[in-house]
């Protein structure tokens, strides 16, 4: 006999969310877990959880269709030289080519630290991790990021100065931007940049507001990790040892 579904009226207990569980076990993604309950496939301790808020601890038995959940695989990071061209997301509603449909098939199921829009390359850093991705995300990580950049316009070095008291621009305040201006080639100019939010867009956009068009974005570094000689499209695993040294004892791995 099926075991009855949960009464969703029901208080959950303390832990985490259901989906949350389901998809750090590296089953599917934690939308798709929560279509996944709403169906009824999977059960708690033996009951049928029919609705996403439900929370689980670490006694809990959970299984999808009758199989226990394995156990969740260790956090894990590798750096990727994206190249342009790719969008870094798992679907992408205009069908055009995505970052995870070129990865090698035995990295299993990642996510990015962050993204890097169509046309922009360079590091970007994957994991099988969830938690570990939203801590390398926080601002308060303080993590910088650093880019070459290639735009076309002219520019001095002293009004690239002005972006390190950070800028408001249509309602938006981007934080400080550490700007070097290296090479002026015919009509387009080379400078690296250094920032720590990396909003949406943010090198494009404040570059905009000073009359620049950038036509090449190169992520160099983020935080610690470096672009390095990774050829475009190429994966390299960064080390457990190496990333426990980074993240310190207080970053569950």
């Amino acid at each position: 006999m099926p075991a009855p579904p949960a009464d969703p009226r029901a208080a959950p207990p303390a832990g985490e969310r259901l989906a949350k569980a389901i998809a750090r076990a590296g089953l599917c993604s934690r939308r798709q877990a929560e279509d996944w309950i709403r169906l009824g496939r999977v059960s708690v301790d033996g009951t049928v959880v029919n609705t996403p808020a439900f929370n689980v601890d670490a006694s809990a038995v959970v299984a999808v269709d009758g199989t226990v959940l394995p156990q969740p695989p260790k956090a894990r990071l590798w750096r990727y030289h994206k190249p342009p061209g790719l969008v870094t997301t798992h679907r992408d509603p205009e069908n055009r080519p995505t970052v995870f449909q070129r990865l090698p098939a035995e990295l299993g199921r990642v996510i990015s630290v962050g993204r890097l829009d169509l046309t922009s390359e360079g590091l970007l850093l994957l994991t099988n991790s969830g938690a570990l991705a939203r801590h390398l995300e926080l601002p308060s990580t303080g993590w910088t990021r650093r880019y070459r950049v290639r735009a076309f316009g002219s520019i001095d070095q002293a009004t690239l100065n002005k972006l390190r008291a950070g800028i408001r621009l249509n309602g938006i305040d981007y934080g400080p931007i550490e700007a070097e201006l290296e090479l002026v080639k015919g009509s387009n100019v080379w400078m690296t940049l250094a920032l720590r939010e990396g909003k949406n867009r943010e090198i494009r956009i404040v570059l905009d507001h000073l009359g620049l068009t950038v036509n090449r974005l190169i992520r160099m570094a983020f935080g610690p990790f470096q672009l390095g000689h990774l050829a475009r499209g190429e994966v390299a695993p960064v080390p457990p040892k190496a990333l426990k040294d980074q993240l310190g004892p207080s970053v569950p791995l």
